[in-house]
């Protein structure tokens, strides 16, 4: 006899198959929800045209949600297991795009797979997770605030980072980077380390603009503390982005009426600057709905991680919901001129299909830990 009541599908015994019944339907209609608004907004970007953005993501966004619904039928075990292989084979990925990668828009980070353009570093970003994850599992509660919990992770993030940063592609990198932070944050790395971290990096940061960043990488830097000193040039794209945010108001403008994006004023309307092009026509509430619905994404993803059993699976879930925070919170400052122009996408939002691949990812793995916190326990 069963000690607990079944799991309720809402359409009655035997209707819908256990697996299918034990899914997370709220969660999965949620996400649906959020990819099919990113349509909306791909097609009024194209003008009212289904191409040459919102059919192919459309089509994109359902394989993947498929491909995300069967990963939660992956035991938990096996990400612990595969962490560390997924993590070299995407450092091998790296290393290959260094070597034979496709160039577009000045930058080397994709591989071309003839089917697919396939950017592992996005990938990385999840695998940076499930392997510090992994990493912290495996290593004695007693280490945990020695070096030899510190220098390995810090080893591990390094170098897809600096792969990544070679590339160049300096969000990504700092997306790998703080993911993986956040993970030695959990774990319990002394909090003195990261306040140290901080200061190290403060002092830093004024030479790596000057000596590190590449030119444009520096402009961007430069026009966010003074975003008004050059709005025909390097300030063209933050400028007119807030003026499609604040031309919308607190309703928008109207579907398919949008002046900034449909008047080709605002650049990568269909990709980095998507959450204008939306906010022009639906204004503050569209805004709203999608804060509400990715913060009800993000909370059920940490209430995920509070409910699994083992340390692995807290930490990855903790991790990949915060993965998906710093994707949509980088992107809206960006967007909104609160933070430099990095190249985060907004996530299910921005055209993109590695990027839209990613976030599925999380959702699969973050449904498999789901999957194994609801098992009913029977007597």
């Amino acid at each position: 006899m069963s000690s607990k009541a079944p799991l309720s599908t809402g359409l009655g015994p035997g209707v819908v198959p256990a697996p299918l019944a034990q899914l997370p339907w709220g969660i999965i209609l949620l996400v649906t929800s959020i990819g099919v608004f990113g349509l909306v907004v791909l097609y009024s970007a194209a003008s009212g045209s289904i191409y040459p953005w919102a059919f192919p993501q459309g089509v994109r966004f359902f394989a993947f949600l498929a491909m995300a619904i069967a990963l939660s039928r992956v035991p938990e075990s096996f990400w612990a297991f595969a962490s560390f292989p997924i993590y070299g084979l995407l450092v091998l990925m790296l290393i290959g795009v260094e070597l034979l990668g496709a160039v577009a828009g000045g930058s080397q980070r994709w591989l071309d797979l003839g089917l697919i353009r396939l950017q592992p570093s996005e990938l990385m970003k999840p695998a940076i997770v499930l392997t510090l994850a992994r990493f912290y599992e495996i290593l004695p509660a007693g280490e945990i605030r020695r070096f030899g919990a510190i220098w390995p992770a810090c080893v591990l993030i390094g170098i897809p980072a600096l792969l990544v940063i070679l590339q160049p592609d300096l969000g990504t990198a700092l997306m790998i980077s703080i993911g993986g932070v956040t993970v030695m944050f959990l774990a319990g790395i002394p909090l003195r380390l990261f306040i140290g971290g901080a200061l190290l990096m403060a002092v830093a940061a004024p030479l790596a603009v000057n000596f590190v960043l590449h030119d444009y990488q520096r402009n961007r830097v430069l026009i966010f503390l003074d975003p008004e000193s050059d709005p025909l040039g390097t300030g063209y794209h933050i400028s007119q982005s807030k003026i499609a945010i604040g031309s919308g108001g607190v309703f928008g403008k109207g579907f398919l009426k949008g002046t900034q994006s449909h008047l080709d004023y605002l650049p990568e309307g269909q990709t980095d600057f998507a959450l204008a092009t939306m906010m022009e026509e639906w204004g503050l509430m569209g805004g709203f709905f999608l804060i509400l619905a990715f913060g009800i994404l993000v909370r059920w993803g940490v209430n995920v991680g509070i409910k699994a059993q083992s340390r692995f699976a807290r930490l990855t879930a903790a991790g990949l919901s915060a993965t998906i925070f710093y994707y949509v919170a980088i992107n809206m400052a960006m967007v909104m001129g609160l933070a430099p122009v990095v190249g985060v996408p907004l996530p299910l939002i921005s055209f993109g299909g590695t990027a839209q691949m990613t976030i599925l990812i999380c959702l699969g793995i973050l449904m498999s830990i789901d999957r194994a916190n609801r098992k009913v326990v029977r007597w």
